[in-house]
């Protein structure tokens, strides 16, 4: 296509990437996704070198979230027509060959998406693909092709074992196996050939890296066949360049890893795969690994381009000290305190770097420090060592390092201002022999060494560091909260309650890190629930005030929201004071609002803006009950600016939020912003984004129940059931469909009033559009999809709904209202449908509501259903028996807890699905509330149905039911 065709599009990338058009650019980008063949158009651009490389990187970025948004849909069919996904395929490949790495990374991850769905059964000529184009000395692109199948293969890593996982493994490793051998060994060969050539040894240790990641992805199930039984060739290679050293490939820059770190690096991952998993393969050749990758850590210098090689190094000696035939190797005093000493302190104790980093890049250092975020620091790795061999030895490594600690606590008090780095060392050594197993997001380490007491080295070493307000350096300070952070759950609540006011103090510290570290130590202590709503709502005004000041302290959006810990403090805050916010909630909703309002013109960090709006959430649900006008007025109109802007990264939260103040009034008329927000709800669009539909269907079913005689006045229940329609459709979504069905049936009439006197006719016109011309329509629907995509998801919902009709007879529906539409689709159906589907199903629900639905609705069939009393006698035998079968285990309803979720968000996918908000989170609904003894309630319908037949129920019993059942239901009735 000529590259005048391009133009166009190419404009519009760049202009992505300029803040004054962006958002205009992206939205026309999204409409012309539409158009056939876009996708192509977009990977021309990528190949194309008559554009900026910008322009082809910011098309790469276009065509992998196309990818993400519209290759498959719910079920797994491709959106897009054949014939692009046919050449899609065919072009990425050789793409990949040709441009530069950072578009090779956005193409390899629109492949590994691609892969996601069609890899290997719908593209199973992609490996010999990849194979061919293998070549014995063109490095670039040999490098294309290994950056694809690195793409690909890295999705096992996560996957649990199954046949159809070693299916894919082994189909790959029958094709892919022998020449990716070769080409170890031809890029080995090429390495020594080209050892004064430093442009081609930098393209071979890049391919080198890719080998080596590569032999990782194909081992992380299984040891492949093909590597046991080279085990020792490839090993001996492995070793080579572990050791391997050549001037031209370091790097001048003491921040930055070459190449040959990363290899090297990528090398130690692989033997801590090989030492965990494959220990009876790879044990006899461990020994020569830790001499080695020993050697290596007492060799290299602090510079910061060896961290990720050093912290990779120790974690393969951690992995090797949890074995205990390996572990034999440090069972010595001597050999210990050369651990210690050689290995440990060297990189526990702090470096300019880590200043640098304390100083010019706070948010970053927090990042790295923090528990389970630091997986590539020194300091984490050395830990994680020592604490492995604690586990082995721990009186041996207790001796070994306690006089470490001790010697740092003299260096420290003989000159406190010039050595407080040697304080630092000692605390972070104590806490690397104190703590045991793994340190837990929830509650900090709950294992401790008993051979020390934590708390009494806390009191004598630490407790000053924090109290003392001058005169001590802001790490230490630092040092002190991380402290009651990692051991705050050996920390009793008296003991809390003297030290939570003196870090509390800290949130006035100029310092980046104090302050910040004062908010994580406050909100993860009262995430531990040892103080209760009292305890904290004479500090909650404080608290919020300093926090709020600090998140506001500068106004640009992407400031605002770079610390997530500030904001996740104070949302912890809010939970915890509950109703306490009431006085307050003035002030609270001026700042919540302001923030909302900048950090919406750049949404940029995930995490800040989930927190967010979970603190509006818990400020919708304390506070709203008692002043519902108040928030939704001050809320209104900045929700209403984001999703009138279109900005996707806050409309699935605020759509929760909307839901949430609905809920909070639920006896209120509709207010009018939610009936013009009505139309735009029921708008397709909106339902393409995966994210928006579960908040979607959360928000409509809140708007129903206060807005069922408006929307039906505008005519909008067909819009409503064309939403169900959809959603029923797809396997993802089917749940949601049947919630927005059971909520329109609730709260929209089944019949039409009949023609009134004129002096009604408004009442009329109200209730004029009603639910009964749909039902066949809605009940053919589902029973396509039983007949042709049953899903137990599907027929599980089926069931409840069909039970949730049937116990419905006081609204029009019903039993045989039920029997009815089936029978208008297709004669005598109904009763394969019942036998075969919803009596062996209903035994399989396990929700108590649902289980309490489906025994009033067998109740009801058996007791008022004329179908059930006169055609289907078999049938009532056979609902009275699934009743009792019910009863043996009577659903119970659980006590329902009004704690507030935590959920682990570093494992939640930002920007990709829907982020539930746990403050927003609807709690089970009992729909038969009244009913409390569900056994008893069951005997009486018996006995009242029994004598408003004149005793037919009880003939019933006799004639149709078998002895035992018999039995069983007489022992019901209360008389």
């Amino acid at each position: 296509m000529a590259t005048t065709t391009l133009d166009p599009i190419a404009q519009l990338l760049q202009a992505t990437l300029d803040p004054h058009q962006n958002k205009q650019a992206e939205q026309q980008i999204l409409q012309a996704e539409r158009s056939p063949n876009f996708s192509l158009l977009l990977l021309q651009i990528v190949a194309s070198d008559h554009y900026p490389y910008t322009t082809r990187l910011a098309s790469a970025l276009c065509f992998k979230n196309l990818i993400k948004r519209n290759w498959t849909d719910e079920d797994g069919n491709h959106k897009l027509p054949s014939s692009e996904v046919t050449a899609i395929k065919q072009e990425l490949i050789g793409l990949m060959t040709i441009t530069p790495p950072g578009i090779q990374s956005q193409l390899g991850d629109a492949i590994s998406v691609i892969a996601d769905s069609d890899f290997w059964q719908r593209w199973e000529s992609l490996v010999d693909d990849l194979v061919s184009r293998l070549t014995p000395d063109n490095a670039a692109v040999n490098n294309g092709v290994l950056q694809v199948a690195h793409s690909i293969f890295k999705r096992w890593k996560p996957l649990f074992r199954s046949d159809d996982l070693f299916t894919e493994v082994n189909f790959v490793l029958s094709k892919f196996g022998a020449p990716f051998l070769t080409l170890f060994e031809n890029t080995d060969g090429l390495v020594e050939r080209n050892k004064d050539n430093k442009e081609a040894l930098q393209q071979l240790f890049v391919t080198l890296n890719l080998i080596i990641k590569l032999f990782n992805d194909m081992s992380c199930q299984d040891l492949p066949p093909i590597f046991e039984e080279n085990l020792h060739t490839i090993m001996a290679l492995l070793h080579k360049y572990l050791i391997y050293d050549n001037p031209l490939l370091h790097s001048s820059n003491d921040n930055e890893s070459s190449s040959l770190e990363f290899v090297k690096a990528g090398i130690c991952e692989v033997l801590i795969l090989y030492v965990q998993k494959y220990e009876d393969a790879f044990g006899p050749l461990v020994e020569g690994f830790i001499t080695s990758v020993w050697n290596l850590l007492t060799t290299v210098g602090p510079q910061t381009k060896y961290d990720i090689l050093v912290s990779k190094a120790l974690q393969f000696l951690s992995a090797v000290a949890h074995v205990t035939s390996h572990a034999r190797h440090f069972d010595n005093r001597g050999v210990l305190g050369e651990v210690v000493e050689r290995v440990v302190l060297p990189n526990v104790s702090l470096r300019e770097s880590d200043m640098e980093l304390f100083e010019d890049e706070p948010i970053e250092f927090i990042r790295r420090d923090l528990e389970g975020s630091d997986n590539d620091t020194r300091r984490r790795a050395a830990t994680d060592f020592l604490r492995a061999l604690l586990e082995q030895f721990e009186k041996l490594v207790t001796e070994v390092v306690y006089p470490y600690i001790n010697h740092y606590l003299s260096d420290y008090s003989n000159d406190p201002k010039g050595n407080w780095k040697s304080k630092d060392t000692a605390v972070y050594l104590f806490s690397s022999i104190a703590a045991k197993g793994v340190s837990t997001a929830s509650g900090g380490v709950k294992d401790i060494n008993p051979l020390v007491d934590v708390v009494d080295f806390f009191q004598r070493n630490v407790a000053n560091d924090l109290v003392a307000d001058t005169g001590i350096e802001a790490i230490l300070k630092v040092d002190s909260m991380k402290y009651l952070y990692t051991f705050r759950s050996r920390i009793d609540k008296h003991q809390w309650q003297q030290a939570l006011p003196l870090v509390a103090k800290h949130l006035n510290s100029p310092e980046y890190v104090v302050h910040t570290y004062a908010a994580i130590t406050i909100e993860r202590v009262l995430h531990l629930q040892i103080f209760n709503q009292s305890d904290v709502l004479a500090l909650s005004k404080d608290l919020l005030n300093h926090l709020f000041l600090l998140i506001e302290k500068e106004e640009a959006p992407e400031k605002i929201q770079e610390n997530e810990f500030l904001m996740k403090c104070l949302m912890r805050v809010l939970i915890v004071i509950r109703e306490g916010v009431v006085p307050n909630t003035d002030s609270i909703l001026l700042h919540l609002t302001k923030i909302t309002d900048i950090i919406s013109k750049n949404p940029s960090n995930p995490r800040f803006y989930y927190y967010h709006f979970e603190a509006i959430g818990a400020l919708i649900r304390f506070a709203a009950p008692s002043q519902p006008d108040k928030l939704e007025q001050a809320l209104g109109k900045p929700f209403a600016s984001a999703v009138e802007e279109g900005i996707q990264e806050f409309m699935p939260y605020i759509f929760q939020l909307f839901a949430a103040l609905l809920e909070a009034n639920p006896s209120a008329s509709l207010p009018d912003y939610y009936k013009s927000l009505i139309p735009s709800i029921l708008m397709p669009i909106l339902w393409e984004s995966k994210g928006n539909v579960p908040a979607l269907v959360g928000l409509i079913t809140s708007i129903i129940p206060r807005g069922a005689s408006e929307m039906s006045r505008n005519g909008q229940i067909e819009p409503v059931l064309g939403v169900f329609q959809k959603l029923v459709s797809t396997k993802a979504n089917e749940g949601y469909g049947f919630d927005i069905l059971e909520s329109v049936i609730s709260h929209f009439p089944v019949y039409v009033i009949p023609m009134l006197p004129r002096v009604h006719l408004q009442l009329t016109r109200i209730t004029s559009e009603a639910l009964q011309p749909y039902f066949v329509h809605m009940f053919n629907i589902m029973l396509l999809r039983l007949q042709n995509s049953k899903t137990e998801t599907f027929s599980q919902r089926f069931v409840r709904f069909y039970h949730f009709m049937s116990a419905r007879g006081e609204k029009g529906l019903g039993t045989d209202f039920v029997i009815n539409i089936a029978e208008q689709i297709q004669s005598g159906i109904f009763t394969s449908l019942y036998t075969s589907i919803i009596l062996p199903d209903t035994q399989k629900l396990s929700k108590p509501f649902d289980r309490k639905t489906a025994v009033i609705s067998l109740t009801k069939t058996i007791t008022e259903s004329s179908a059930f009393a006169e055609k289907y006698k078999k049938g009532w035998a056979f609902t009275a028996d699934a009743l009792l079968a019910l009863l043996e285990n009577p659903p119970v309803a659980a006590i329902l807890d009004d704690a507030i979720g935590d959920p682990d968000i570093d494992d939640m996918s930002f920007g990709v699905g829907f982020t539930q908000l746990h403050t927003c989170k609807r709690p089970p609904k009992d729909p038969w509330p009244e009913v409390k003894d569900i056994k008893l309630w069951v005997g009486r319908q018996l006995t009242q149905a029994d004598a408003r037949t004149s005793g037919t129920i009880n003939t019933f019993i006799r004639e149709r039911l078998s002895p035992e059942s018999r039995q069983k239901m007489l022992f019901l009735d209360p008389r």
